[in-house]
């Protein structure tokens, strides 16, 4: 365990090193806090639901920013051979890595929190389903980041990483989008896979242990597909 953490603080230092975590919450706040502002009087009521649904759509690209060179970068210079000749295994790199990325956006996440004070100053907010909206915001963002950190296992190409994980974010994302255009049965079965499904019941302060259960069993799957390549060395 203290490998698991020793890379995982490495790799979270890792993106304030740099550009990159500067650019991605400026990117991520500055478009969230437009977007948002710019139609949240329209609503005329005090709620979250719209910021909610707004960071999610944003995350999609970002997350993928975020975890195309967890492993890709590392491979293109060599320092991931160097890594994985120390004492310790594939596993403990892609958790730490993991933990890394994870512990950022959850700084992330919590620098959008103004925005529900500010709003629980125009109005009266009901904080059950802001809070349990911001759990499901972490569940999502989690399997998220796992199906980046997967797809960044797969090539040395940090380009090639970050869409092959923006294209498999965005299925589980907006897959409800098609369900009209589908059977019913295989409708069902889409609809239960869309992240948009278990995402609504957490946002109306339901906090369902499926779906808690879903968003984890979609970064466990991804991670172990992620190990799984890391443990091929077909890249070598």
């Amino acid at each position: 365990m203290p490998l698991v953490v020793t890379i995982a603080s490495r790799q979270f230092r890792s993106f304030f090193n740099g550009p990159t975590a500067y650019i991605v919450l400026a990117l991520v706040l500055f478009s969230l806090g437009f977007l948002f502002w710019e139609t949240f009087f329209l609503y005329d009521r005090a709620s979250l639901r719209e910021m909610f649904n707004l960071l999610r759509a944003i995350l999609v690209v970002a997350t993928p920013a975020l975890t195309m060179g967890l492993i890709a970068e590392e491979k293109r210079t060599g320092t991931i051979e160097l890594l994985l000749t120390m004492p310790v295994t594939d596993r403990q790199v892609l958790l730490g890595k993991y933990l890394g990325v994870l512990a950022f956006f959850m700084v992330l996440i919590a620098l959008t929190f103004p925005y529900a004070i500010t709003v629980a100053t125009l109005g009266p907010l009901d904080w059950g389903p802001v809070f349990s909206g911001y759990l499901g915001l972490f569940l999502q963002g989690a399997a998220m980041l796992a199906i980046g950190l997967m797809a960044s296992t797969i090539s040395d190409n940090q380009i090639v990483a970050f869409f092959v994980g923006l294209m498999l974010i965005a299925a589980f994302a907006m897959i409800g989008m098609l369900l009209p255009l589908l059977p019913v049965p295989i409708a069902s079965i889409a609809e239960y896979v869309s992240f948009t499904y278990h995402f609504d019941g957490l946002s109306r302060g339901v906090i369902d242990l499926r779906a808690i259960l879903y968003y984890l069993s979609i970064a466990l799957i991804a991670g172990l597909i992620a190990l799984r390549s890391l443990e091929s060395r077909s890249w070598s």
